[in-house]
């Protein structure tokens, strides 16, 4: 008998990767494809749906076929997704815009104006979605005021998954769990908001139809099936937004259990059993199932900025570097070992891309401070994964406000690859930090969602028994309190920097 296989699809910010498990959670074989993000101006982030579509077909046909060579039967085909992306299409369902993703700040006065008012406020507590530029809402706002032709020509406003199943089967849905994180949906009776709808200016029957993260579909385009080469009525399920899948493809499911993700951005979330909202706003509700919601904060400044000093910094070494013509990343960390924690009163603030949690400000900025003539490009790479190591934790800090106290912390994404970064995350934080087996959380999170709606599995706990903690670090007491001065200093400088921050965001964006 051949042994039953799912397909995990979690189309990201960067790429989208296909990750094909066993029904023991056993990673069989996975394959990624890499996108851009196209930046023409200050403040935009935007894709090519059309080339993201054809990247998951891509993976796609490569895992099938990996899987058919081998002798596996497949039983479905998950999905996980990006947040907060917005897509316009016309009366013909064609493409008015490109998808405009969470990085995208060109909202950033209408949010800035909503997030102020009591409206603002009211929408946060119904949806459970932080009022920043990164949220749909905002962007649509922006599209009515800046783009009236083009808002007067919309039919629809969709997201990138939502925009992918419409071509793979001609309908328009959006599970509840990427629909809680635009802004207009309410997570408590789980339909569109319709005070958000009216800041929005736009009816219900334009956005997809709110389905169950269990939504199946089996009839898959027969052109899609034949370029696929899958046997018909192949369930595909709809999935879920990547942040919750990380949650639960990481098996933090308990109180008190977080997750740490640090890709190219970055989030800490814990699961509870009903929403919450912060006085603060400081942090997001979104919904798995009706009994499962992931809390947390997103950053902005994850892996990106790594990236961008990397490219930055180390040209120099790229003609000697022969895989993508890019220096390894390994690289960085090896310098970055070399330099004692705290990087000798270097601190570096993350903010490459304005800040979503905690600080929630778009114009905010990256800076280093306390430079001195002693300081090597190492000190300053160390600097950099400590200062996003301490963003994440003053995320989970005000997390705890609202959730309670955490007590052990599992990290997944890019910085789990990374053990001097994973060591990092634990003195930082003073908790046991865990890997598990599949770092691909999101991937096997929509798995884990595939087989729970195909009933393979009768209750999402019991994706516990897939889940294989392989690595556990402890933390060092004596760079914790060296962490802890600096954190303390660290704490102080947004506040400190504010003003400065928002006088600098009005220069660049003179004309």
């Amino acid at each position: 008998m051949q042994q039953e296989t799912i397909i995990g699809v979690d189309i990201g910010t960067t790429s989208t990767k296909a990750v094909a498990f066993g029904l023991d959670g056993k990673l069989l074989f996975q394959y990624a494809v890499e996108y851009p993000i196209y930046s023409s101006k200050t403040g935009y982030a935007e894709q090519d749906p059309e080339q993201v579509f054809e990247v998951v077909l891509q993976t796609l046909q490569v895992i099938v076929e990996k899987l058919r060579l081998a002798g596996y039967s497949l039983v479905g085909i998950s999905f996980s997704s990006a947040m907060h992306s917005l897509i316009v299409l016309d009366a013909e369902n064609k493409l008015l815009t490109n998808s405009i993703t969470w990085a995208d700040t060109r909202s950033k006065t209408q949010a800035e104006k909503l997030k102020q008012s009591e409206e603002g406020y009211a929408i946060y507590l119904h949806t459970g979605t932080p009022v920043h530029p990164m949220s749909v809402l905002p962007k649509i706002v922006w599209l009515r005021e800046q783009r009236p032709e083009l808002f007067a020509n919309a039919a629809r406003f969709i997201g990138i998954k939502e925009y992918v199943w419409h071509r793979l089967f001609g309908e328009f849905i959006v599970d509840y769990s990427v629909a809680s994180a635009t802004g207009l949906f309410n997570i408590f009776d789980l339909k569109w908001h319709h005070p958000s709808l009216q800041v929005a200016g736009i009816l219900p029957q334009q956005l997809s139809d709110p389905v169950p993260v269990t939504h199946r579909n089996y009839n898959l385009r027969p052109d899609y099936r034949i370029r696929l080469n899958l046997p018909e009525n192949i369930p595909f399920i709809v999935g879920a937004n990547d942040g919750c899948l990380a949650n639960l493809g990481s098996n933090a499911m308990d109180d008190g259990h977080i997750t740490i993700t640090i890709g190219t951005s970055g989030a800490v979330r814990v699961m509870a059993g009903k929403p919450a909202t912060d006085k603060l706003q400081r942090i997001f509700s979104y919904i798995l199932t009706p009994n499962h919601y992931v809390l947390g904060g997103a950053v902005n400044n994850g892996g990106v900025v790594l990236q961008w000093f990397r490219d930055t910094f180390y040209s120099s070494e790229t003609a000697t570097v022969h895989t993508q013509n890019k220096v390894p990343y390994t690289l960085l960390f090896d310098e970055a070992a070399t330099v004692p924690a705290g990087a000798d009163g270097l601190l570096f603030l993350p903010y490459l891309l304005g800040e979503r949690a905690p600080v929630w400000d778009a114009g905010a900025s990256a800076c280093f401070i306390g430079m001195r003539l002693g300081h090597t490009r190492a000190h300053f790479v160390r600097a950099l994964l400590e200062g996003i190591t301490f963003n994440m934790y003053s995320v989970t800090k005000a997390l705890e406000q609202v959730t309670g106290s955490v007590s052990k912390v599992f990290a997944n994404g890019g910085l789990s690859r990374s053990e001097l970064w994973v060591q990092l995350l634990a003195d930082v934080f003073n908790k046991e930090v865990c890997l598990t087996e599949t770092y691909e959380s999101s991937a096997f999170g929509a798995a884990i969602v595939g087989l729970y709606a195909l009933g393979k599995i009768k209750k999402l706990e019991d994706a516990a028994q897939l889940v294989t903690v392989t690595k556990t670090y402890t933390p060092n007491a004596s760079n914790h309190l060296r962490y802890q001065k600096n954190y303390r200093i660290f704490d102080e400088l947004y506040p400190a920097l504010r003003d400065t921050f928002g006088k600098l965001d009005d220069l660049r964006n003179e004309p």
